[in-house]
C-alpha cells in the first residue's frame, strides 16, 4: 500500500480524502494557493505544499506546478478529488512518467470517456442510446445558431472538458445560442483550460439518474445501484438521494448492466460515474461518463457501505475489487444537500466573505466517513444517520476565485420519509452566518409537496420558483407551534432580565403571564404557565401546547419539545421579540403585552429606498464587459453588463424599457453587493 498520497484539489474533497487515508493510515499531502492558505484541508493534512496566485488556472490546474509538489514531498500517489485536473489525461500521462499511481482511471479512459464528444462516439457504437446532438466541435456563434436550428430548439451547449455545470447553457432561441456560446466557451477555458463546446438536444420534463461503477484492473466490475439528482439549478446538482424513488428494479439493473458494459469496453478502472437522462417512460439516454469520483459520493455510500475513496485507493494499488455484484446491497435511503455560498433572494447569486458563525449539526453514525465506523450496526438499529463533508470552519473565509460550494449536508434513514424528517431538523440545525447562503432554499424543497411524493424532474426549481426564490410561507398549525415555542421562551428570557435587574418582588408578577405573538402576519394570543419542567402555553380558542426545553437567552439555537413533537429554531434578538429562521422561513416573532400590541398596530411601516432606476451589482465580482452606453435605450431582457464570480457568468439584463443616464463601471473593475453599475432616467 502507498504510504503518502497528494491531494491535487482543495476544499470538501481535499478533506474528504485525508479522512479515508488517515483511516488506511496513509499520509497526506495538501497543495494551496495563496487564498487557501489558511485552509481546513491544509490543516488536516500531514503536509502542504503552496501552488500559485488564487486563480486555479495559475495554480490548482497547472501540472508542472502540481508534479513539483509531487517531487519534493516523494507521494507515492496522486487522488485528484473532482474538478480542476481529475479528467485531464495530461496530468495522468505526467504521473505514469514520473512512475506516480493516480488514483484514477488510465489515461486512455479518461482520453476516451472524459472528453464528452468522444464518449458519446463511443456510447453510439456500443449501442448506447444517446441525445440527439452535434458531436463535432463547433468554431463560431454562427455555426452554433446554425447547429441549433438543425437540431431544434431547446438545446444544450456544453462544454467537451466539462463537469459541475460549468460552461453549460440552455438556449431557447437564435440569441440565446449565440451568447450560451461564447459564455460557455469562456467558462470552459477559465475552469478546465479547454474551451471545445458541443450541442444537443435539450430533453425536456426529465429526470437526471446516474449510477455509480466501480471496476479494477483485473476486469472486474460492479454497480453500486442509482443516485437521483433531479433538482437542478443552472445544470448544478443541488439535491441529490439514492437510490432513486422513480427506478423499478428492472430498469435499475439495465441501467446498471449498460454502464459496467461501458465501463469495460474502454478498460475503466476506479470508481466512475455513467450519467442518463430518463424520461416518464423509464426509457433512459446516455448523457456522460464522469471519469472520476462525484461530488454526491456520500448517498452512495451511505446506502452500500462502501468507502468508495479506499475502493478507488486499492485499485491504484493493483488490488483486485474485494466484492461482488452480489454483496451491492441497497440499505435505507440518503438524501444529500449542497450547501452553497449563494443569495437564494438574489437569484442564487454567488456570495464571498467571512463565516462569522459556522456550526453545522453534528455528525450522528454516518458511516465510514466518521471515526467510529459502526454504521451498519447503527442503521441496522433503526437511528437516523447525519454526515456533513466540508472544507471550511467558523472565521474562514469564501473566496472569489472557486466554487461556491460550503458543504454537503447528508442524511440516512430506513425509510425516504425517515431520510426526509432528519434532513428537515438537520438544516433547522445548521447555524451559518456572515453570508448570504441556500439553506432556506433547500428547507423548502424538503417540505415541497413535488419533492416528497417524488414526482420531480431536473425542472423543478424553473417551474415551482418562476420568479425566484423569496422565501417561505409557513402553515398556520406551524406558526401556531411557533408562537407558542417564543411566548415560553421569550417567558424565561424576561424573567432572566428581572431577576438580573435585582428587583426582590415577584418576578413572574412582574413579568406577567398573557401576550401577543405577531408573525408572518398572524396574531396569537397567549397565556403563558411556567413550572420547573417547562411551560403550558394557552391560545385565546382554548386550545394548548406543553413547551419543554435547556434553551437559555443568549443562545442562538434551540431545541423544543411541543407535545412530544421536536422543534428546531434558530434564533436571534430584535427589538420586542425574536428573530426566527425554521423551515425555510425568515420570520420577525415579536411577543409583547396586550397595550403594547394595541400600540404597535399604530406604528407605521418602514418602507424600502427606491433602487427601480439603478443597475445595482447583484453579487462581489469583476465587470468582464458592458454592452451599453450612457443615452442608449435599452429594451426589457437587453444584456447591460456581464459579471464574473465565481468561475460563472452572469449576464444581467434590463428589467424595463428605459434610458442609461450614467454608467459608474467599466470592464475590469472589482465592485461588492450592491454598487451601483449604471443609472436610468
Amino acid at each position: 500500500m502507498f504510504d503518502k498520497i497528494l491531494i491535487a484539489n482543495r476544499g470538501e474533497i481535499a478533506c474528504r480524502v485525508i479522512k479515508t487515508a488517515r483511516k488506511m493510515g496513509i499520509q497526506t499531502v495538501a497543495i494551496y494557493s495563496d487564498a487557501d492558505k489558511q485552509a481546513l484541508h491544509v490543516e488536516m493534512a500531514d503536509e502542504a505544499v503552496h501552488i500559485g496566485p488564487p486563480p486555479a488556472n495559475q495554480s490548482y490546474i497547472v501540472i508542472d506546478k502540481v508534479m513539483e509538489a509531487i517531487r519534493s514531498t516523494g507521494a507515492h500517489a496522486v487522488h485528484p478529488g473532482y474538478g480542476f485536473l481529475s479528467e485531464n489525461a495530461k496530468f495522468a500521462e505526467a504521473l505514469e512518467a514520473e512512475g506516480v499511481a493516480f488514483v484514477g482511471p488510465p489515461k486512455g479512459a479518461i482520453e476516451k470517456m472524459g472528453d464528452k464528444i468522444t464518449s458519446k462516439k463511443i456510447a453510439q457504437e456500443a449501442g448506447v442510446s444517446t441525445v440527439p446532438g452535434y458531436m463535432g466541435l463547433i468554431e463560431d456563434a454562427d455555426e452554433a445558431v446554425k447547429i441549433s436550428n438543425e437540431i431544434g430548439y431547446p438545446v444544450m451547449l456544453k462544454a467537451s472538458a466539462g463537469g459541475g455545470g460549468k460552461g453549460m447553457r440552455i438556449a431557447w432561441n437564435d440569441q440565446e445560442a449565440r451568447e450560451g456560446f461564447q459564455s460557455s466557451k469562456n467558462e470552459a477555458a477559465n475552469s478546465f483550460g479547454d474551451d471545445r463546446i458541443f450541442i444537443e438536444k435539450f430533453v425536456t420534463q426529465p429526470r437526471h439518474i446516474e449510477i455509480q461503477v466501480l471496476c479494477d484492473a483485473h476486469g472486474n466490475g460492479i454497480y453500486l445501484n442509482e443516485r437521483e439528482c433531479s433538482i437542478q439549478r443552472r445544470n448544478q446538482k443541488v439535491v441529490e438521494e439514492a437510490p432513486s424513488p422513480f427506478l423499478d428494479e428492472a430498469t435499475r439493473k439495465a441501467m446498471g448492466e449498460q454502464s459496467v458494459a461501458l465501463a469495460k469496453a474502454v478498460g475503466y478502472a476506479s470508481a466512475g460515474t455513467v450519467e442518463f437522462i430518463v424520461d416518464g417512460d423509464r426509457n433512459f439516454y446516455f448523457l456522460e461518463m464522469n471519469t472520476r469520483l462525484q461530488v454526491e459520493h456520500p448517498v452512495t455510500e451511505l446506502i452500500t457501505g462502501v468507502d468508495l475513496v479506499e475502493q478507488m485507493i486499492r485499485v491504484a494499488n493493483g488490488e483486485p475489487l474485494s466484492i461482488t455484484q452480489d454483496d451491492v446491497q441497497i440499505n435505507g435511503w440518503a438524501i444529500e444537500n449542497r450547501v452553497y455560498a449563494e443569495d437564494p433572494y438574489r437569484g442564487f447569486l454567488p456570495s464571498i466573505g467571512r463565516l462569522t458563525r459556522y456550526r453545522p449539526p453534528a455528525e450522528v453514525a454516518a458511516g465510514p466517513m466518521l471515526e467510529n465506523d459502526k454504521w451498519a450496526d447503527k442503521a441496522a438499529a433503526g437511528k437516523t444517520a447525519v454526515r456533513n463533508d466540508t472544507g471550511v470552519y467558523e472565521g474562514g473565509e469564501i473566496s472569489m476565485y472557486y466554487d461556491p460550494m460550503i458543504a454537503k449536508l447528508c442524511t440516512w434513514g430506513k425509510t425516504r420519509d425517515e431520510a426526509i424528517e432528519a434532513m428537515r431538523n438537520a438544516l433547522d440545525g445548521f447555524e451559518l452566518e456572515g453570508i448570504g447562503h441556500n439553506l432556506p432554499f433547500v428547507s423548502a424543497v424538503m417540505d415541497h409537496p413535488k419533492f416528497i411524493s417524488g414526482e420531480m424532474t431536473t425542472a423543478f426549481i424553473e417551474e415551482e420558483y418562476p420568479e425566484g426564490f423569496e422565501g417561505v410561507e409557513l402553515p398556520s398549525d406551524t406558526l401556531r407551534k411557533i408562537a407558542a415555542a417564543t411566548a415560553a421562551m421569550h417567558w424565561v428570557a424576561e424573567i432572566r432580565r428581572t431577576r438580573v435587574s435585582g428587583r426582590m418582588d415577584n418576578h413572574e408578577r412582574r413579568v406577567g403571564k398573557k401576550w401577543v405573538v405577531t408573525l408572518q402576519g398572524e396574531e396569537f394570543k397567549v397565556k403563558v404557565k411556567a413550572d420547573k419542567d417547562g411551560s403550558t402555553v394557552k391560545f385565546s380558542d382554548g386550545t394548548k401546547l406543553r413547551v419543554s426545553s435547556d434553551w437559555t437567552p443568549g443562545d442562538q439555537l434551540a431545541t423544543l419539545d411541543l407535545n412530544d413533537e421536536m422543534l428546531v429554531l434558530k434564533v436571534g434578538k430584535i427589538s420586542g421579540g425574536f428573530r426566527i429562521r425554521s423551515r425555510g422561513a425568515d420570520l420577525k416573532v415579536h411577543v409583547r403585552t396586550r397595550r403594547q400590541a394595541e400600540l404597535a398596530k399604530l406604528m407605521p411601516e418602514k418602507l424600502p429606498p427606491d433602487t427601480s432606476k439603478l443597475l445595482l451589482c447583484p453579487m462581489p465580482g469583476l465587470i468582464v464587459k458592458v454592452d451599453v452606453e450612457a443615452g442608449q435605450e435599452v429594451q426589457e431582457g437587453q444584456a447591460l453588463c456581464t459579471v464574473e464570480a465565481m468561475k460563472m457568468e452572469n449576464i444581467l439584463r434590463a428589467e424595463r424599457k428605459g434610458v442609461v443616464t450614467k454608467i459608474n463601471a467599466i470592464s475590469g473593475d472589482s465592485l461588492a453587493v450592491d454598487d451601483v453599475i449604471m443609472e436610468f432616467e
